[in-house]
């Protein structure tokens, strides 16, 4: 039940509203986007409720959102999950709803895991992929590397990843979602830094340009569905013990 409770309290932003535009927060559109089984949903699922599933269906792609306040501004945040991607004779094999993903958000997390090294190798492709759909707009990029608890499977170093982002010019994150908030929540923190302060010095003929359509609508019943299979699971494993 607490769980459920919890999930009301995410607030999700409507596309316009009723009033004066300075009376709305400022709207941050960030995509997730990395290999198959990388942990994108489980990273998003845990910027938004501080909670972690380990168990998800296959990634829909759902769109969600919520509040926060960054230095003193209240920001609202839209967070677009996406499928995986896969390298497909050497070139990345995008479908168009990922470009229009890709297109429509103001900053991306690009996310691998430690214990899949062809993750790994999708980073850099990602990210030329990124800069190629945002020509001339230096989009904020942040590279998560997850399942930093995985030690003993891990087929990737920290200091690659590390590597890599600086060659890239990118901020890096080492996470375990299943373990710890703290670097998750750090890694969008910034990004909606950076795109707030890109949007307070942006010109009108930019904020004009980056009107793109929503990929997909909000799903937050989705969500709330996930948590209270994943509860009603815990319930059955504890009473057959």
């Amino acid at each position: 039940m607490r769980l459920t409770q919890s999930m009301c309290t995410i607030a999700e932003c409507a596309p316009g509203g009723d009033g004066p535009a300075a009376a709305r927060p400022r709207l941050v559109k960030i995509a997730v986007v990395g290999g198959s089984g990388v942990g994108k949903t489980a990273l998003v699922v845990r910027f938004l409720t501080r909670r972690f599933i380990g168990d998800y269906e296959r990634n829909a792609g759902n769109l969600y959102s919520r509040h926060i306040q960054v230095d003193g501004e209240m920001l609202a945040i839209q967070v677009q999950d996406t499928p995986g991607v896969q390298i497909h004779e050497h070139s990345l094999d995008c479908n168009e709803q990922l470009n229009r993903c890709i297109r429509w958000a103001d900053a991306l997390v690009i996310v691998f895991s430690i214990t899949d090294y062809k993750s790994f190798e999708l980073l850099s492709h990602l990210y030329h992929h990124v800069r190629q759909l945002h020509p001339g707009n230096m989009v904020p990029v942040v590279i998560v590397a997850n399942k930093a608890d995985l030690l003993h499977i891990k087929e990737v170093e920290p200091q690659q990843g590390l590597q890599l982002a600086n060659m890239l010019g990118c901020t890096f994150y080492e996470v375990s979602v299943s373990e710890n908030y703290n670097n998750v929540f750090n890694a969008f923190h910034l990004l909606c830094k950076e795109v707030n302060k890109q949007q307070i010095t942006s010109t009108p003929e930019r904020r004009r340009t980056s009107l793109i359509p929503r990929p997909k609508s909000p799903n937050m019943q989705d969500l709330k569905r996930r948590f209270k299979q994943a509860l009603s699971a815990k319930v059955r494993t504890v009473t057959s013990v």
